[in-house]
């Protein structure tokens, strides 16, 4: 097996992640089009700008998220192009990358998505602005804060999930979780861990020969599942709406992310729907 470097992921689903995004933008940008607001798009972990999938034969190189939406200008271009991004190498590399098909009103910070995030509520919150945001995080390093922040400033926020290879991953089937992770899932969440621990684990009683009784504490079946509903839920404590998600999987049928947009408008998400429907009609998954 090959080292993966730099922005390797594996498996089309990463292409189709960036298409849904990019058939949205030019949506949203047809709807705002003539509106008497700008509008900006924010990416809080942006990466180079270039993902490499590794193919059976050689590496196929594809156009990130970055790229795709500053080469949007048709019906209209974003008035502002954010984009974070905390290693500064990579940040390096995408300023440049992203500088050469557009200078004007692009920026490229190295820095933490969530300090950034905030920073941007309050820019909407003092300015004419809608804002597409997209946040495909590292893991679980997103603050349920982040998302808490953006109630009621006009955004359309499309979040890649860490469901499966996140969130599932920490829970584990007995529940003997270390303290750090308790406190990385209970700021992912913006919960407390018994909440998170009524949710995703059931307990079991277990009676002996002699009246006794053993109690084991075992992690819910399909958790995925149980992880995006709880998620989910949580979103719609912030925004009026949420979409159907564009579930990803890997070869082996298990639920890796979910994918899918939080806004406070109605058509927003049928639009999302919309676009989201068939790549998940491709997929294997029951």
């Amino acid at each position: 097996m090959k080292k993966l470097k730099d922005n390797h992921f594996g498996g089309s689903w990463t292409e189709q992640k960036v298409i849904i995004l990019e058939k949205y933008a030019k949506a949203y940008l047809q709807i705002m089009k003539g509106k008497p607001w700008k509008v900006l798009y924010f990416d809080g972990f942006a990466g180079t700008g270039d993902i490499v999938i590794e193919g059976d034969i050689e590496d196929n190189i594809i156009k990130g998220a970055s790229k795709r939406i500053v080469s949007i200008n048709n019906p209209i271009p974003f008035d502002i192009c954010y984009f974070v991004e905390k290693d500064s190498i990579k940040a390096s590399k995408l300023k440049s990358a992203l500088h050469f098909i557009r200078k004007e009103n692009v920026h490229v910070v190295s820095d933490d998505c969530n300090e950034k995030i905030k920073k941007m509520a309050e820019f909407l919150q003092n300015n004419n602005y809608k804002a597409l945001v997209f946040i495909d995080p590292f893991g679980i390093n997103l603050d349920w804060a982040s998302i808490e922040i953006l109630r009621g400033l006009g955004v359309d926020l499309w979040i890649l999930a860490p469901t499966g290879l996140g969130v599932n991953r920490m829970l584990e089937n007995k529940a003997n979780l270390p303290e750090s992770w308790w406190l990385r899932l209970e700021r992912f969440f913006g919960v407390n861990r018994k909440l998170i621990l009524n949710t995703m684990y059931k307990e079991y009683v277990d009676p002996d020969l002699f009246g006794g009784i053993t109690k084991r504490t075992i992690k819910v079946t399909k958790a995925t599942s149980k992880i995006f509903e709880m998620y989910q839920g949580r979103m719609k404590t912030v925004f009026n709406y949420t979409s159907d998600p564009y579930i990803i999987i890997n070869r082996n049928n298990s639920v890796m992310y979910h994918f899918f947009l939080a806004s406070d408008n109605q058509t927003a998400i049928n639009i999302a729907n919309d676009i989201v429907r068939p790549y998940n009609d491709l997929l294997d998954y029951r």
